[in-house]
């Protein structure tokens, strides 16, 4: 039996779709040690870069002595949260973020173990088979698990296609109890924005609820960096809102903004929150620390987006498509092993990038993702968009689907 899945190895190696684990030592900010040399991290999603400060670290440890060892810093849970696992600091925590959400109305929060957790455990236990769920095509790929692990019917829609979702909505709604719209804000691999507006006026013409994962714009944007959602004044209409703690807060972990009876439902009916460890306290410590202390960080998030505008720039100055609207800039190459080998040669450069290839991307779409983060400088970037154009042939820019 093992025969056949080297030889599917061997196949993945020949197209240029061997995927490997890659160890990196020394992180000092911004870069990281990969086989002997530094290199710029443009692959990471700590955004605001508070992963790789030592001093905001240091920091954080600075509060733990004798008394609060265990409480605050202990390193297990070692149960489940509704048996032994649950702690004051999960409450604490839960507090904190339904606080800050809950200005334009009164909100409750429930912390899962992980955006994965949350997006194969909310939908499946809010929804049965009289349901429906219409879910955009690019949504990540935990949403996509979660779909196939719900009872209820599903649908996706073109990216971004809202015109379609209306048809959908127009065609369907009529037949189904429930229907839940399903959006990324920043969708991941290619760095675009969801029309907020237009998703709430479909929600309140059809009578529907609205789920938004937030991923990869909590922290990034809105005055207190809860996501696109505050930023666009609409977070009151969003049903189900999912942040995570993993990408630009620097840990694990992630929570679900919802109405106080959902909350209280996803305790007796998720499965992805009731039969798994809860978190261990020091990991809900940072959390409450690392979330606290972003709602103070607008210059870091007014530095990338500036970060962000000028790299863009650059880019098209050098002949090549910029697209997106975030910190997440995709660069098309197309070819598979080609990518691979523009990869090599850019790490060799010092820029630390790895291709993505399908199936995390359509056919024919591989890519870079150019993910910058707070705490880089220009100087640090300026280079690259002269390397790139000099050593790559990329393709019209296409939408990808996340990992």
């Amino acid at each position: 039996m093992s025969s056949s899945y080297r030889e599917a190895m061997d196949r993945l190696q020949e197209s240029g779709r061997l995927r490997q684990l890659r160890p990196l030592t020394g992180r000092r900010g911004c870069r990281v040690q990969y086989q002997g040399r530094e290199c710029l991290n443009l692959t990471s999603n700590d955004y605001l870069g508070i992963g790789g400060d030592s001093l905001l670290l240091g920091q954080f440890y600075s509060g733990m002595d004798a008394d609060n060892l265990l409480a605050d810093y202990g390193l297990g849970a070692s149960s489940s949260r509704l048996l032994t696992g649950d702690t004051e600091s999960a409450h604490t925590l839960e507090a904190a973020l339904a606080k800050a959400y809950g200005e334009a109305s009164p909100r409750a929060a429930l912390l899962f173990n992980s955006g994965y957790h949350a997006n194969i455990g909310i939908l499946p236990a809010l929804l049965d088979k009289n349901d429906l769920i219409l879910s955009d095509k690019l949504n990540h790929a935990s949403i996509h698990d979660g779909l196939q692990l719900c009872r209820a019917t599903h649908k996706r829609f073109a990216h971004g296609d809202y015109d379609q979702l209306e048809h959908l909505l127009v065609s369907h709604r009529h037949h189904h109890e429930r229907v839940v719209i399903v959006s990324e804000s920043v969708f991941s691999m290619d760095g675009d924005i969801a029309d907020l507006s237009r998703l709430v006026q479909l929600k309140k013409k059809f009578d529907t609820l609205l789920y938004l994962d937030e991923a990869h714009a909590v922290g990034l944007y809105g005055k207190k960096g809860l996501g696109k959602a505050e930023e666009q004044g609409v977070m009151a209409d969003i049903d189900l809102l999912v942040g995570t703690f993993g990408k630009a807060f620097a840990s694990i972990g992630a929570y679900v903004i919802c109405h106080q009876d959902i909350r209280e439902y996803l305790i007796n009916r998720s499965r992805s929150l009731i039969f798994t460890t809860a978190l261990p306290p020091v990991l809900l410590n940072w959390n409450r620390f690392v979330f606290q202390q972003q709602q103070g960080m607008t210059k870091q998030r007014e530095h990338l987006a500036d970060l962000a505008r000028m790299m863009r720039q650059a880019l098209q100055d050098q002949g090549l498509a910029a697209t997106g609207e975030s910190n997440i800039i995709p660069h098309i190459i197309g070819n598979d092993q080609e990518t691979v080998q523009l990869a090599e040669k850019l790490q060799e450069r010092g820029f630390l990038i790895f291709p993505v290839r399908p199936p995390a991307v359509p056919e024919g779409t591989a890519r870079f993702r150019l993910s910058l983060t707070a705490d880089m400088g220009w100087q640090d970037l300026c280079e690259l968009p002269g390397i790139l154009a000099k050593e790559s042939k990329p393709r019209p820019a296409a939408t990808g689907k996340p990992l």
